[in-house]
């Protein structure tokens, strides 16, 4: 066969550094994976160039190999090895194959130069299996509790449970749900990143829930019980006489779950709006000016 310039498929030149050659390669690799090219043969063998020339040219051992013989690898000693080995392979009737290669032997040629598998199509490399991203969106409640949910990725339905806690902008990986490995390589993984939307009532802040909670004028000034609500449910709490507005409180364990804490809670914070009535009557309106006229 013609000789194969590594570099050229990976469209990089002989002075790659090595982030270049691994961005060429992931960039490649991608884009000529099988599982976004299937019953496409030409990809295939785009793919299988395309990853052996990231096994040479990755390996500092192996780039200096294929660097020193590359460019005349049909005048090389390793050539020649595979060309004779190749020969006896091809034997039929006493007679040895004495032609040149073609496409379809470049993993055989890789193989005998840089001591890979080779030997035949049934032993070629194997490769990994491209990873997977994935996002899911979540409500506010539903981050609270553990609970199982069913995604789609690449047409096949993932059945997951996710943990209490999990926090907006976490990733979490599943082993072997990516696409299939190559030649009987591993799967890859896929991730999985949550978006959690925004909660009309309450505000998370790591494991703490911030929520505000109007209070009556009268309650506020003679105090009393109210009735508030949290994720968990209800709940009470007392008002102390002459609360005023703007005034905090801190109800301890009732903030949102611990990611992977079996029982640990942060905490909720309650502020108090202090609500002016509206709409009184003229009796209300003389006992306020009542009030009025006491202060002074």
């Amino acid at each position: 066969m013609s000789f194969i310039d590594y570099y050229q498929i990976l469209g990089i030149s002989k002075n790659a550094t090595e982030d270049e050659i691994k961005k060429a390669y992931r960039k490649l690799a991608r884009k000529y994976h099988p599982d976004v090219n299937p019953n496409d043969k030409e990809a295939n063998k785009k793919f299988q160039q395309i990853n052996e020339a990231n096994e040479v040219l990755s390996d500092p051992e192996k780039r200096k190999k294929y660097d020193k013989y590359g460019e005349n690898w049909e005048h090389g000693e390793e050539y020649e090895k595979a060309r004779q080995a190749h020969g006896r392979s091809a034997n039929t009737g006493g007679q040895y194959y004495s032609g040149g290669f073609d496409e379809s032997d470049f993993s055989d040629f890789f193989g005998s130069m840089f001591g890979g598998q080779g030997g035949g199509k049934g032993r070629q490399a194997k490769f990994r299996g491209q990873d997977y991203n994935s996002e899911m969106q979540l409500s506010l409640t539903d981050a609270f509790t553990t609970h199982a949910q069913t995604i789609s990725v690449n047409g096949k339905n993932i059945r997951i449970t996710i943990p209490a806690g999990i926090e907006h902008g976490q990733t979490i990986k599943l082993k072997g749900y990516g696409g299939k490995g190559v030649n009987g390589g591993p799967d890859g993984d896929l991730y999985i990143t949550f978006s959690i939307a925004s909660d009309p009532h309450f505000k998370r802040s790591g494991n703490d829930l911030y929520t505000t909670v109007n209070l009556d004028l009268y309650k506020a000034v003679l105090g009393g019980e109210i009735t508030v609500d949290t994720l968990s449910g209800k709940i009470k709490l007392i008002i102390k006489p002459e609360t005023q507005n703007g005034t905090k409180t801190r109800v301890k364990g009732k903030g949102f779950p611990v990611y992977k804490k079996e029982g640990q809670f942060g905490d909720l914070y309650v502020t108090y709006a202090v609500k002016i009535p509206t709409g009184l009557t003229d009796r209300q309106k003389e006992l306020f000016a009542e009030l009025a006229r006491l202060s002074k």
